[in-house]
């Protein structure tokens, strides 16, 4: 289950993290694009013993970083209620990053530690251990 082409689960910082696409955040994958895209990730993370789910930008629709459209604020509380970590992995696009309230959410997130925004799987891992 965990170690599909879509998932594995990898530990970091003493963390277990379901990476969607597997180690190589760029591969390709299913899209997540709907609430019932972050039921199966938390239905994979909690299958595997996972505390974190990590996602590519890549895989995330674009309408995840459009604030106004709920789908960040649907797939986020779903992995809060049932108390996981959420990363988004990548470089976010530049013309999400023209929207203030996304770049105050990606600040505000990263501040919390709960959900984080973060460059690449090292920046995440250090970001996991500085959580402890």
């Amino acid at each position: 289950m965990s170690d599909t082409p879509d998932f594995q689960v990898i530990d970091l910082a003493g963390r277990r993290v379901l990476l969607a696409a597997g180690l190589d955040v760029s591969a390709p994958g299913a899209p997540v694009a709907s609430e019932r895209d972050a039921t199966d990730l938390v239905g994979e993370a909690l299958g595997a013993g996972a505390d974190t789910i990590a996602v590519p930008v890549g895989r995330l629709s674009p309408a995840f970083f459009d604030l106004k459209t709920g789908l960040a604020g649907a797939i986020l509380q779903k992995t809060t209620n049932y108390r996981l970590g959420f990363a988004v992995v990548g470089e976010i696009p530049a013309d999400a990053l023209r929207s203030e309230a996304l770049r105050a959410f990606i600040a505000e997130s990263n501040r919390r530690g709960v959900v984080l925004f973060v460059a690449d799987l090292a920046e995440l891992e250090a970001r996991l251990g500085a959580a402890g």
